[in-house]
């Protein structure tokens, strides 16, 4: 089992930049494929990223590749989501799960609170 406690969002502007943490204040990210989503107001949550914790391999959603950067320190037991070139439309509650990585949320056991992220000038 492990408990996940997100933070790092807030108030940026386009163009910004922001890193989001999903540190596990009990059990140990290591065991776990870790993900983040997203759900802005009045949509479903869609996956933004994974990181594996078989072989290390990472998935971004289109709308994010080549801007986000998923990483996991085991060492600190924290997974972080570096988002750049913000745009707009990021815009939206960041959830960290953990399972295994796949676009279905029906794939994760367990999730974090949420950290808003507000893109606006």
């Amino acid at each position: 089992q492990v408990q996940l406690v997100e933070s790092g969002g807030g108030l940026v502007q386009p163009g910004g930049s922001l890193r989001l943490s999903c540190r596990a204040s009990a059990g140990t990210l290591a065991y776990y494929s870790i993900a983040w989503f997203r759900q802005a107001p009045g949509k479903e949550r869609k996956g933004v990223s994974c990181t594996s914790n078989s072989d290390g391999t990472t998935y971004y959603a289109g709308s994010v590749k080549g801007r986000f950067t998923i990483s996991r320190d085991n060492a600190k037991n924290t997974v972080y989501l570096q988002m750049n070139s913000l745009k707009s439309e990021d815009t939206a509650v960041y959830y960290c799960a953990a399972g295994i990585c796949s676009s279905r949320i029906d794939y994760y056991d367990y999730w974090g609170q949420g950290t808003q992220v507000n893109v606006s000038s």
